[in-house]
């Protein structure tokens, strides 16, 4: 490699860096009194010196967490390790494996599409991708023998894909394990056709069962739009929502600011692989299920546009009309509730992905009727909160995610900071 081509590589990895750094300082930069939104500074306080003492204890390596409220950042800390190896120090602007909070930014994609008139939410997802066809439903769902199936009654539709009632399943069952569904070295086409192959675990519409449902929807964006899912994406959502550091993988300087992932084993926490395929690597698979790394910065924009009806500076995400779907119970009255026990039993789950708190009672920790959420395994979480006009966003790196509740424990702690309630 030439000097002056080094020199110019520099700059470029240089320019990058700034824009990212950029995001978060954009946040940090305009942090308000949390008083002049109606929230108490000294009880925020006290959720740092929590979450701290989460670090402390060895529960988390390090942590980042951010609150706005009426749209203005009242709290953004980074705290702790981004390496315990290296010591490298956590930082605002840090990469995390966020897994399943990959699914809300791949349905903001679907409707986009979907306001664009590109299909209806009802049509069968057949009509767009014809593996699913003739694809049979399993005759005991609880078993993996695939020659024991019988007919399917009902089509999967692009609703049951965005609410998690097609009858498909986890990319961790049994089933799917078994006969290799999902890998991330095969292609994206390689896992639409697997997950046609195999039998579903129910007809269509009658059953909440989470699943790899995003991942097809990301081949449907192929579909609708004529673009590889990662560019429609990224001209669509992640650009107008300057989400610069939101990715597939990190390369380059970006696989500077990737966290470590750990796990509490013997007392202490140890470095951790969940996939084969290592994070700074392109994968085959681009998976719009679980597939994305980003920051705190990027999701407080991402979550902004949502409090805000697909509004973010002025610009137009998404119509008033489509935004208002990712605030409303999606799923079927027959495969209701989604879940038995927990919050599960307390929620629905919308047409933008997300987990929606129908009965707060329900919660461990506490949530406002109407809250939009989710989380991702390896231990980040976020809140919409239209009622309180907040938003809540929190990123470690822990598999298990628990973390001596970390999450938990600074939600409700954000709660209290609340000093006028809307």
């Amino acid at each position: 490699m030439t000097k002056k081509l080094w020199m110019r590589l520099s700059l470029i990895s240089l320019l990058v860096c700034q824009v990212h750094l950029s995001n978060a300082q954009d946040w940090s930069e305009n942090l308000v009194a949390a008083e002049s939104v109606g929230m108490s500074s000294s009880a925020l306080a006290e959720a740092t010196a929590r979450l701290q003492k989460h670090i402390d204890d060895g529960e988390i390596a390090g942590v980042v967490a951010a609150v706005s409220r009426d749209g203005k950042p009242v709290y953004f800390e980074s705290l702790g390790k981004l390496n315990l190896e290296s010591g490298q120090p956590m930082q605002y602007d840090a990469l995390f494996r966020i897994y399943s909070m990959t699914r809300e930014v791949t349905s903001a994609a679907v409707l986009k599409l979907y306001e664009e008139g590109k299909f209806q939410l009802d049509d069968p997802i057949k009509m767009y991708l014809p593996e699913f066809e003739n694809q049979r439903v399993l005759l005991d769902s609880s078993s993996t023998d695939i020659t024991q199936t019988k007919a399917r009654t009902g089509d999967i539709t692009v609703a049951n894909l965005l609410t998690h009632t097609s009858g498909l399943g986890s990319r961790s069952s049994t089933l799917y394990r078994e006969n290799n569904v999902r890998d991330k070295n095969i292609t994206l086409d390689q896992m639409v056709s697997n997950a046609a192959r195999v039998p579903l675990f129910q007809d269509p519409g009658t059953q909440f069962r989470y699943g790899i449902h995003a991942t097809i929807l990301g081949k449907l964006v192929e579909v609708w739009s004529g673009q590889p899912y990662q560019d429609y994406l990224q001209e669509n959502i992640l650009d107008p929502l300057e989400m610069n550091s939101t990715m597939f993988w990190a390369d380059g300087a970006d696989a500077n600011r990737l966290a470590e992932l750990y796990r509490p084993m013997d007392g202490e926490l140890r470095p951790y692989k969940i996939e084969s395929v290592p994070w700074t690597s392109r994968p085959t698979l681009i998976e719009g299920g679980v597939g994305l790394l980003s920051s705190v910065p990027d999701f407080l924009n991402f979550s902004q546009m949502v409090l805000d009806r697909g509004q973010f500076k002025g610009r137009t995400v998404l119509q008033e009309e489509t935004a208002a779907l990712m605030y409303v119970n999606g799923v079927p009255d027959q495969a209701m509730p989604i879940g038995d026990r927990g919050y599960w039993l307390g929620s629905g789950w919308t047409l933008g992905g997300f987990n929606l708190v129908m009965d707060p009672a329900q919660y461990n920790f506490p949530v406002s009727e109407g809250t939009i959420w989710w989380d991702g395994s390896a231990a980040t979480r976020y809140f919409i909160d239209p009622k309180e006009s907040l938003v809540i966003v929190i990123m470690a790196q822990l598999s298990p995610s628990s973390g001596g509740g970390f999450r938990e424990i600074f939600s409700e702690m954000v709660n209290k900071a609340i000093v006028e309630r809307r």
